[in-house]
């Protein structure tokens, strides 16, 4: 899973790296306008931010990206511990919020918090789609229990697209997700994998969940009848 630091002290921010690094795969932002440019990515599964931060402060940030529909579970960590700053944090859209000095074990636990409430099936490590299952442990796929061999970048894709299910997403989402923003590979890539992974359903009939929304992007949808 991928996280968003946008700290601009950088001791803390690499620090945080390093707690969380078990848990995810962390990039990070060191002022407020550099990380409201990568948050609108929408490729991340948590965002940290602080408040106190150059160009643009994190209430600034956030409240940009709730604007903008981005719904990515965000949480607040700053020094800023008063009612007035909480209260602020939590209207204008983040979904926790942490005072620093903070504990490594807090942290962790909040962040496993917010991920169950937003990915769900956290603890278990497992996503499901219909009759199929993603173990993010092992990394093993099933479908009807039997076993789909899945390479690592085909792992990775199928879990973006369970975790938004329903939802369109655009090659430059999937592409930066994926591959990363600085990736020296074309966004075509995208199409290559989208075949592949349909062509490892095909036999189990999940292909045609695997949508094509043409001029926008790709959805995995429960409805296997929507029209490309």
């Amino acid at each position: 899973m991928r996280l968003l630091v946008i700290e601009d002290d950088k001791h803390l921010s690499d620090t945080v790296c390093e707690t969380t690094r078990d848990l995810f795969e962390a990039e990070q932002a060191f002022d407020g306008e550099e990380g409201l440019y990568m948050a609108e990515q929408n490729i991340y599964d948590v965002i940290i931010l602080d408040i106190m931060m150059p160009h643009m402060n994190g209430y600034e940030v956030l409240g940009e990206l709730r604007q903008k529909g981005i719904a990515t579970p965000v949480l607040i960590l700053t020094a800023k511990d008063g009612i007035d700053d909480k209260i602020r944090g939590f209207k204008t859209g983040a979904d926790d919020y942490l005072v620093k000095p903070f504990h490594r074990e807090e942290l962790l636990l909040r962040l496993e918090a917010i991920l169950r409430r937003s990915v769900g099936g956290f603890k278990e490590s497992t996503l499901m789609f219909k009759d199929l299952k993603l173990n993010l442990k092992s990394r093993g796929v099933q479908i009807g229990g039997e076993s789909v061999l899945l390479n690592g970048k085909q792992i990775d894709l199928l879990e973006y697209l369970i975790n938004n299910k329903n939802m369109i997403l655009t090659k430059e989402q999937i592409f930066d997700r994926i591959w990363g923003m600085d990736s020296s590979t074309s966004n075509t890539v995208i199409e290559v994998y989208i075949s592949n992974l349909r062509k490892k359903f095909k036999s189990f009939g999940y292909d045609k969940y695997i949508k094509t929304i043409r001029g926008m992007g790709y959805m995995l949808s429960e409805n296997e009848d929507d029209h490309e």
